[in-house]
């Protein structure tokens, strides 16, 4: 068995994984009670799911020029996912009167 052979095995399981942290983010988002538990399914398995599909990518494509894209793909995401999720639940706490209440936390009524 070569290295192409090996790589190409690494790349589809890398996919197959991949592909099922998406199902499990996706089945979370819908059937997830309430916004945070939902807004974290889709952040953190979404971010997961992508990064083993953008593993299967390079495995596939073993040069320079292809891991300088995933890996710039996915600083973008480790910086943006985070931010949005933060303000996604800053949102749900702040608009949701059965959310846990702080005193200096702002609210919409």
């Amino acid at each position: 068995m070569s290295l192409g052979d090996v790589l190409d095995v690494m790349g589809g399981l890398s996919l197959l994984l991949g592909l099922a942290m998406l199902v499990v983010a996706a089945v979370g988002l819908f059937t997830l009670p309430d916004a945070l538990s939902r807004q974290h399914a889709a952040t953190k398995a979404g971010t997961l799911a992508i990064g083993f599909i953008l593993l299967a990518v390079g495995l596939w494509n073993p040069t320079l020029a292809w891991w300088w894209r995933i890996l710039a793909i996915m600083g973008l995401l480790m910086a943006t996912l985070p931010v949005a999720s933060h303000l996604l639940a800053r949102a749900a706490v702040a608009t949701d009167p059965a959310a846990p209440r702080r005193e200096d936390a702002p609210r919409v009524d």
